[in-house]
């Protein structure tokens, strides 16, 4: 069995049947099915409800609408993904939505209406109006109130906050448990479980800005990573094209749904100027408006441009986006009056762990769902208010093969190679985590962002390649999320300095164009291969 530092183990907790880590979207709805074969433990490393689902303003993506079909909303999502797509699992994704929309109503979830009707509004790169919010722009907090209420009905579910898991147990090349620590007692633990799934989110933190919650560090891929577990399309992570751009403030996220409704970008001239770079102007795609604006920053020698919402009606601006307009006043911004400050930051990751369509890992045992995963829906750039849905929908799906004891697909099969192991243990240990992760969040910043070449891409790799991970014998959440923040850095360079085109969130103007000459390739990664492309 593979184990921590012995110092690090204190005791071992009764088995369960399920874990669960993480209290997402993609957690909860898994939890709640996993209830009906055995006892679930769900372990978050925070507070229950802090996760990025609890943050999303925008939405949630379903063709419910009377003019809408699930057809038009695969189409939106494949043209979104850049050719990179599954579309296998876009179809499943489409298909299940609209059924476990109905079946969050059913268990209390309170979407917006108009009347009788259910609202709908749009976001960039939809043909329709499919996005349905709660609250004006707080969908996914009223999304986790619901599933958590239903989740305290099931006596088999036990909710555990303040538990970070630290490493997957592993016996005979499958996945039997968890190894975590207790915040409160800061104790070492470890609990064995017949399956274990991953719905740890995003990774947002690994970059020096974010409009992520702080939690969101990449933990579920590195432990993934450090399981043996095979990683997909690490290179691709999207940057939100509108976070509030106030200095000393949080890269508070500004919706998708603000220039839905009618909101516009301006440089610091005052043009408008999204027009220029593509014919659906601010309801391009988000790749497409993200390069834009940082090509306007450029352009015009400043540090941000502009989202003008003066010319729509500030009363439905502040009906429709309460939360967004009073953390806007809290600097002092009033969105119906003032020129908002934005500028792009990091935001989703489209990557992750390499599932099939039932959420299954290249491991046995070990299942993820949600942002943590690469199910190959989101392709090569998510569609804005589907990440929701595949939480919902592949939580769901994850739960049902783990309660059938599902047996994963045969994944790509790499070539070891000895040299592909991204920690440098000759190097002295860091004596200040924390600084060691401030430079690697400074290094990706600079050098593997929206826009990207060869040359500062293999800078990255190697600086990155020189950090050595903390010593975590005594550990605290810090050298913890700092061992994963370094891990996880250096899989996002290597792979995008793999990848020599341009497709989607990942732009290198040394290949700027797409590669068509063959049919588009998902990249891998594991702990004992170098990046490789199937």
């Amino acid at each position: 069995m593979a184990m921590m530092e012995p110092s690090m183990v204190t005791r071992k907790d009764s088995g369960v049947d399920f874990i669960v880590l993480g209290g997402g979207i993609a957690g909860m709805r898994a939890a709640i099915e996993l209830a009906k074969g055995g006892r679930v433990l769900v372990l978050t490393k925070d507070d229950l409800y802090e996760s990025s689902t609890e943050y999303a303003q925008g939405g949630i993506a379903a063709a419910l609408s009377e003019d809408d079909e699930v057809t038009l909303h695969l189409h939106d999502t494949l043209i979104a993904g850049d050719g990179l797509c599954r579309e296998e699992a876009v179809r499943v994704l489409v298909e299940e939505g609209p059924q476990q929309i109905h079946q969050l109503i059913d268990w209390g979830m309170h979407f917006d209406q108009n009347g009788t009707k259910l609202a709908f509004t749009r976001e960039g790169a939809h043909s329709r109006s499919r996005i349905l919010h709660a609250h004006g722009d707080s969908t996914g907090s009223e999304i986790l109130r619901a599933l958590m209420a239903k989740a305290r009905t099931i006596s088999s579910i036990q909710l555990q906050p303040h538990t970070f898991a630290t490493d997957l147990m592993v016996e005979n090349g499958r996945v039997c448990g968890v190894h975590y620590l207790d915040d409160k007692t800061s104790s070492s633990r470890y609990i064995p479980a017949g399956a274990v799934l991953l719905a740890t989110g995003g990774l947002g933190h690994v970059y020096k800005e974010t409009t992520n919650p702080s939690v969101a560090c990449g933990d579920g891929m590195a432990m993934g990573y450090r399981a043996g577990a095979l990683l997909s399309d690490m290179e691709f992570v999207q940057f939100h094209p509108t976070a509030l751009f106030v200095k000393g403030a949080p890269r508070f996220l500004l919706s998708e749904a603000l220039r839905g409704e009618g909101a516009q970008l301006r440089n610091l001239l005052l043009e408008r100027f999204m027009p220029r770079y593509h014919e659906a102007a601010e309801l391009a795609p988000r790749d497409v408006v993200a390069r834009a604006i940082i090509m306007e920053i450029q352009r015009t020698r400043a540090e941000f441009v502009y989202l003008d919402l003066t010319a729509m009606d500030p009363e439905h601006v502040k009906k429709r986006f309460p939360r967004i307009f009073a953390t806007c006043m809290k600097y002092n911004i009033d969105i119906t009056a003032d020129l908002v400050p934005i500028r792009p930051a990091a935001h989703y990751s489209m990557g992750g762990v390499a599932t099939d369509l039932q959420g299954a890992t290249s491991l046995p045992g070990l299942f993820a769902a949600g942002e943590v995963a690469s199910t190959g829906v989101h392709g090569a750039n998510r569609l804005a208010s589907n990440s929701l849905l595949e939480g919902l929908v592949f939580g769901a799906r994850s739960a049902t093969a783990m309660l059938k004891k599902h047996v994963p697909l045969p994944f790509p099969s790499p070539k070891p190679n000895p040299r592909a192991e991204c920690t440098a243990t000759a190097t002295p240990q860091p004596t200040d985590p924390q600084k060691a992760v401030d430079e690697a969040r400074s290094i990706l910043w600079q050098k593997v962002a929206i826009i990207r070449d060869g040359k500062n891409l293999s800078e990255a790799v190697k600086r990155l390649g020189e950090f050595a991970l903390p010593d975590t014998s005594t550990p605290s959440r810090q050298t913890l999320e700092a061992r994963n923040i370094l891990t996880v850095a250096p899989l996002i360079a290597r792979c995008a300095l793999a990848r020599e085109e341009s497709r989607g969130a990942h732009y290198r103007s040394d290949f700027p164009l797409k590669k068509e000459s063959k049919h588009p390739q998902h990249s891998y990664i594991s702990k004992n291969s170098l990046p490789f492309f199937e």
